[in-house]
């Protein structure tokens, strides 16, 4: 009976100690024991050699299969960085954009009006240029629509139309910045630049 006393008085000071360490250097030399003791039962349960521990973290041994994001957040994420990376302009913008579009290429074939609207997304997103729709198409002697008052006049549907289709395709394309019909330009500048393709009566240019 004294020894069973003797024993349990062991056994709860061990305990007491061991929660409780009185100085960090005997506490990290128990606490060193305890986790060796604790690693080699979980690699052994795990069927792991001790070298593999150079490589494994035995923090996240329980969970050994890491837990994969449904397809759907998968999608919508991406889809998210694409919108965020697509220009997008508000109704405003679109509708100002039509209009210079069908004063610029009336009568021009309907990949022309695309072009046209390409043109000017292209210099809002380029450093050289405005950083909005509206100061792009305003900016002095850029558009000769402004300087004769034809972009006050309302858009047609197919003018609407290619604004669209621009903003859809806006990866394509996306080096044109200047536009020009080669019979009726007065620019020398204009003449100097690289075109890239005609469509219809205008050159495109970059």
């Amino acid at each position: 009976m004294k020894k069973f006393r003797i024993l349990t008085l062991s056994l709860a000071f061990l305990i007491s100690y061991t929660v409780y360490p009185t100085n960090s250097s005997h506490a990290e030399k128990i606490d060193s024991i305890k986790t060796g003791d604790t690693l080699h039962l979980m690699m052994e349960k795990h069927d792991i050699d001790m070298k593999e521990t150079e490589v494994v973290d035995v923090r996240f041994l329980e969970n050994e299969q890491p837990i994969a994001e449904p397809k759907l957040l998968v999608e919508k994420k991406e889809q998210k960085k694409e919108e965020e990376e697509t220009l997008s302009l508000t109704k405003k913008e679109k509708n100002l954009l039509a209009r210079l579009v069908h004063a610029e290429a009336k009568g021009e074939p309907f990949a022309g009006k695309v072009a046209v609207a390409t043109v000017v997304l292209n210099r809002v997103e380029n450093e050289q240029f405005p950083d909005t729709v509206k100061e792009v198409i305003y900016e002095k002697n850029a558009f000769e629509p402004v300087q004769n008052g034809s972009i006050n006049e309302p858009a047609n549907k197919e003018a609407q139309k290619a604004v669209q289709e621009a903003l859809e395709n806006e990866d394509k394309n996306d080096e044109l910045l200047y536009f020009y019909n080669p019979e009726t330009a007065t620019s020398d500048w204009i003449l100097t630049r690289e075109v890239v393709k005609t469509i219809g009566n205008h050159a495109f240019a970059i």
